[in-house]
Order: structure tokens, then sequence, then C-alpha cells
């Protein structure tokens, strides 16, 4: 559980390749297991990762807003309604334990972003990109190097992602038309772990704003809703 309030110890290990490991050690007193269980002030928040390449990865500004309040009513989380932004290169990115990723257009990460991101998904992070139409080459491309020698590969619908508080015996749900492909939920696993959910041709981040924005029936939002909280559910329990 990553949160700003814990103490962080950060070990640098090189292997006999000379390969670098960062590993993240996190402190967590019990005052602070019972406040983001029982709640009281909001000890945690999620992060909107910010990334270069021209693509609006500030789309959306009212959704990860609503998902909290959402997993907080739901799921008795203790999220600070308000959402930090993190730089993919920044230190910052290990204040969160989930970062939601989105935008419609290119994605480039430096060498130095790659490499931080790695580390913060290898220490226990969790990232979730949601293509919000058009991000699909972009984002293949960026996370192919972060981790060179993974695979996206499509989650099966018997995964722990689609099977916490809220069912979901078809996958990832299906939000906005875009192309009118199916909606499709992929991963990439360091060591078994699924470090990374993608959400391709859903849109999550849509169902999550406000009911005005896009006008959606309320079971839509509801199920993107869901199937958010399903998601802070499964990596706040792995």
């Amino acid at each position: 559980m990553f949160n700003q309030n814990l103490n962080m110890v950060f070990i640098l290990f090189i292997d006999k390749n000379g390969m670098k490991h960062l590993f993240l050690f996190i402190c967590l007193s019990l005052t602070q297991i019972f406040t983001v269980i029982a709640g009281g002030n909001p000890t945690l928040k999620m992060g909107l990762l910010k990334y270069n390449g021209g693509g609006d990865w500030y789309a959306n500004p009212t959704s990860l807003v609503n998902l909290a309040a959402f997993c907080n009513k739901n799921l008795n989380t203790n999220f600070d309604p308000e959402y930090g932004v993190v730089d993919v290169g920044s230190a910052e990115i290990f204040n969160y334990a989930f970062i939601h990723m989105t935008g419609h257009g290119n994605v480039v990460f430096s060498d130095a972003d790659a490499a931080n991101l790695r580390n913060y998904l290898i220490a226990g992070g969790f990232l979730h990109i949601d293509d919000n139409y058009g991000m699909d080459p972009y984002v293949r491309v960026a996370m192919k190097k972060v981790f060179p020698e993974l695979e996206l590969t499509e989650l099966p619908f018997s995964h722990e992602v689609y099977n916490q508080k809220y069912k979901f015996p078809n996958g990832v749900p299906k939000i906005h038309k875009h192309e009118d492909k199916q909606a499709r939920g992929y991963g990439l696993f360091w060591q078994g772990r699924l470090v990374c959910f993608y959400s391709y041709e859903s849109d999550l981040g849509d169902g999550w704003e406000d009911p005005e924005v896009h006008k959606d029936p309320e079971e839509v939002r509801i199920k993107a809703l869901r199937m958010g909280a399903n998601l802070v559910q499964y990596v706040f329990s792995f």
C-alpha cells in the first residue's frame, strides 16, 4: 500500500550482470492501517499519469473524482476526493498505489521515464491504462519500452479483476462505441503479478465522468464505476 504518509525505504541492488533493481519497502503503522480501513482523514490518493508526446493525458477531469467517491461509498476505502497529477518520470509516482493513464493520442516515454515506471511497477505499483480512443498503437510502443521482455496479453474472464465485489462474466464492459469493436482487457504480468491493466475499446474513464459530460445512461455509468472499483479492490488485495 502506497501513501504520502508512509515510511518508505528504497534499496538499490545491482545483480551480477550489472543490472540495477530498485526495491521499495514500506512501513505502515497500526494507526495508519486502522485509518485506511475505518475512515478518518483521507490517507490515500489516486494518481493521474502525465506523459509527453502530445496526447491529452488530462482528458476526463472528473473521472477519478467520481471513482474515488464510488470506492469510498461501496468499498469503504478512504480516498481523498482530489487526485494527484504525477509525471511518469517523477519519484512522486511512488506515493501512489493506483495510477490511471488516459488520452486520445501520442504517448512518448523517455528512457528515464520508462525506467522510473518500470521500477514503480516492479516495486508494487499498479497502472491502469484506459484507451480513450486512439491511444492503442502508442501505448503498446511505450509499454514495450518499459517492459521489453513482456507482452500485453488478454485476460481470461476468470481473472480476479473481473471477480472482485462486482462480477463481470464477459470481461471489461463496453461503455462507448468508438469503432464498435469488442471491449478487451489486457495485462502485463511481472513474476505472476498483474502490474498493468489496459482497457481497450471500453472507455471506462468516460463512464466515470460526471453524468452531464457524456449523458450516458445510469446503468452504463454504474458498470464503468463497478469495473473501476474492481481494479481498486484488486490492487489493495494482492
